[in-house]
């Protein structure tokens, strides 16, 4: 990439396009792209094209689970393989937007009146998506409900989320999301949040609303305690592509944040993105990119740096939209290939400050992908210099990273929207969707399963039962101090020592659980005992 001023600015002509009904515009002219390199992608192309549209008729896109992958009808209900799922599909947009005027009139409310926050419960595809909408379009002075999440297990962590809107929890409209209903870091969540409405005299049910698939135990469990609403969720859409389905537009409608603008913007981009020809489809563009970076095998991390405050999150969305589509261990045939691509980043100009000096002159490992808004969206700009407003600033800021990347060689894209609105969301959420899409077929993988997630689920449940042992371990021994070593071998379980150790250390240090450390002079002859 080390290419003369002139010879940028041809390559800028070459690689650059602007997609006016999209209010979009992507540059892969710092991408070491040629036209040999196109030419040889082009049967990966021409299949990448061909899976995607069986993928939207409705063929089995996901054979390890044996399902459809349909979050493109979300936006375009007509595309559904069958009149039934047509017909959920609109019925639940319209749900979610009666829902949300009956909440915003005060039709619907709390113990203690009218809604003026919610709390969404959900991990991963259930939260990630929410908040990444929630801080791109929400406005602290505008949002008709306040957005709070609980978005992990951990304790500290929700009981300070719960204790900012103590005094409002009868204010408070709570979702619960998944999909399975079976989520544990969401029930947990659902647990804390209703044991803090009982501590404040209120009923949980009367504040909740749950979203998940129809029959499932959460389902079950929001019917048989009367919650306010109960809204689907469908196998063939998948978490970390629930964005336009009520795990994303029912917080967002909720919000005030227009859901119809958003949906447009989505099949706005759809549709642009079907086309088989490479410089009129922006996501595969962005796909070839990525191929080409990253010698279609990962090998260079993708740093996204989007410039502005209100993208902060969309670095964490997309790595969750990319690592957990594309980090794969076997390709659709079986073979062991280890795909994937590192996403990493934050915010610029702030933390261009932070990595931008390794990434231009240490190992060169990364490339970068800017998003870039053209407008300020500050009628009533301060000048800062004579001539120079912040955005002005902000924008030199960008253009001069790219530059100084240039120089060094190292590659960049820059994906650039006209503004920040529902439409331009919608938009930058379905191009990422599609264009992951089309690089799973350029690399034979499975977009739409998660093994490693589900093995992990699994071995942490494995943990759970191992740590009820070691507890009844202890009460059967009640006053009895022991070591891992000795835990290990009652439970005849000698190859689980290092677990039960790790199990020990964590129930003492938590009181509530009675269990006591005798430490001695080598970690090692540590003993513990439940008194």
């Amino acid at each position: 990439m080390n290419f003369s001023k002139q010879q940028f600015w041809e390559r800028f002509q070459k690689y650059y396009t602007q997609f006016p009904t999209l209010g979009l515009s992507l540059d892969l002219s710092r991408v070491s792209l040629d036209d040999a390199f196109v030419a040889s992608m082009r049967d990966r192309m021409e299949r990448a094209f061909a899976a995607m549209k069986a993928l939207e008729s409705g063929a089995i896109a996901n054979p390890d689970e044996g399902r459809m992958v349909g979050h493109y009808w979300l936006r375009n209900p007509a595309l559904a393989p069958t009149p039934e799922i047509r017909r959920e599909i609109e019925e639940t947009l319209a749900q979610v937007q009666a829902f949300a005027t009956e909440v915003h009139t005060g039709v619907l409310g709390g113990a203690n009146g009218v809604f003026k926050n919610y709390l969404l419960i959900g991990i991963g595809g259930s939260a990630l998506g929410p908040q990444f909408v929630a801080n791109a379009l929400g406005s602290p002075c505008d949002d008709k409900l306040r957005p709070h999440f609980l978005d992990n297990t951990d304790p500290q962590g929700m009981q300070r989320v719960l204790a900012s809107i103590r005094k409002e929890l009868g204010e408070t409209l709570c979702l619960v999301v998944s999909k399975s209903g079976g989520t544990k870091e969401t029930r947990n969540g659902m647990l804390a949040a209703k044991a803090a409405y009982e501590e404040s005299g209120l009923e949980f049910g009367k504040h909740a609303v749950a979203v998940t698939r129809k029959d499932s135990a959460l389902d079950a469990y929001a019917l048989a305690n009367g919650w306010l609403k109960r809204f689907p969720m469908w196998d063939w859409v998948g978490g970390r592509t629930s964005m336009m389905s009520a795990v994303g537009l029912l917080p967002a409608a909720l919000q005030g944040i227009a859901i119809g603008e958003l949906v447009a913007g989505a099949k706005a981009c759809d549709e642009v993105t079907r086309h088989r020809e490479l410089l009129a489809n922006p996501a595969a563009q962005l796909a070839l990119a990525w191929y080409r970076a990253g010698d279609g095998v990962g090998k260079k991390n993708m740093i996204v740096l989007p410039y502005r405050d209100c993208l902060e999150l969309f670095s964490r969305y997309l790595q969750q939209l990319v690592m957990e589509s594309i980090g794969k261990e076997l390709d659709s045939f079986g073979s062991t290939v280890h795909q994937g691509i590192t996403v990493l980043g934050n915010k610029g100009a702030t933390d261009q400050h932070s990595y931008i000096q390794q990434v231009r002159d240490g190992i060169d490992n990364a490339f970068v992908m800017f998003i870039h808004v053209l407008s300020n969206q500050d009628d009533n700009e301060t000048f800062v210099d004579d001539d120079s407003t912040s955005g002005d600033f902000l924008n030199g800021f960008y253009l001069g990273t790219r530059e100084a990347l240039s120089e060094s060689g190292r590659e960049s894209i820059s994906i650039t929207l006209d503004d920040i609105s529902p439409f331009s969301i919608g938009v930058l959420v379905a191009l990422l969707e599609r264009a992951v899409g089309y690089y799973a077929s350029f690399v034979c993988i499975n977009a739409y399963h998660q093994p490693g997630v589900e093995s992990g689920k699994k071995a942490a449940s494995q943990v759970l039962k191992l740590q009820n042992a070691v507890l009844n371990q202890l009460t059967e021994c009640h006053g009895v101090a022991m070591t891992p070593t000795e835990i290990a071998s009652s439970l005849e379980m000698p190859l689980e020592v290092e677990h039960i150790f790790k199990i020990c250390e964590h129930l003492s240090a938590n009181r509530s659980r009675g269990v006591t450390r005798f430490q001695s002079e080598s970690w090692l002859n540590s003993s513990y005992v439940k008194l």
